[in-house]
């Protein structure tokens, strides 16, 4: 059995303390060091080269967070579990600084351990409530709007670039959009000019390339 080696780092020497206890319970882990703030937690972690970090994140100095984010720069291979009281949005910030895993300090031991090795395997886990949390928020998401064709033409001028590209003529765009013949021609005209075009095919060409018609 391949044996997991942890690093604790929390300020509350309580929580070590159980966590290793807990640990050192279980045949396939072992605690390769502790640290009480984030520098230690970086410091260590680059001379130590643990499998998994156990981060919490409130802790005096560098945050969990920034901690993180530099042990991650150095050695990306290592896997940081977030263990912390707030069950906040933090998850997004813990997940942006490439935390794989976001859990609650009140977890069952059991959860604690299945979470340790779930990151040192690669994946990715989250507390019950955690994991709702960021289901809801991708879930009630906005899907990102396409980029607008022709984003230097007006909303009339692109109406009538997609009736160019239909190949309707002028006369018929006129009666199509109920407007004079000549005000038809000023918008082409603009539709050239914005489009760097010199003439009707190539502006025609230009539309159906981006979808339009």
């Amino acid at each position: 059995m391949d044996v997991i080696r942890v690093l604790i780092a929390d300020d509350h020497p309580v929580f070590r303390f159980g966590l290793k206890a807990l640990l050192g319970a279980a045949p396939d882990f072992e605690v390769a060091g502790e640290a009480a703030d984030g520098e230690a937690a970086v410091a260590q972690a680059a001379s130590l080269q643990p499998d998994v970090v156990v981060m919490d994140l409130n802790m005096p100095g560098l945050n969990g967070l920034e901690a993180t984010r530099c042990i991650l720069q150095t050695s990306p291979h290592i896997a940081v579990l977030i263990v912390t009281m707030f069950d906040d949005d933090s998850v997004f910030a813990a997940m942006q600084a490439g935390a794989r895993g976001y859990l609650l300090k009140g977890a069952e031991p059991e959860a604690m351990l299945r979470a340790i090795r779930t990151v040192a395997g690669g994946e990715a886990i989250f507390s019950p409530s955690v994991a709702r949390r960021v289901m809801d928020f991708f879930a009630h998401r906005k899907p990102d709007l396409p980029p607008q064709i022709f984003p230097e033409l007006t909303e009339r001028e692109r109406e009538l670039l997609a009736l160019l590209a239909q190949g309707l003529t002028n006369t018929a765009i006129a009666e199509r959009l109920s407007l004079s013949p000549k005000t038809v021609r000023n918008h082409v005209s603009n539709i050239f000019s914005k489009l760097q075009v010199v003439d009707r095919a190539q502006a025609i060409i230009r539309a159906r390339e981006a979808g339009l018609g």
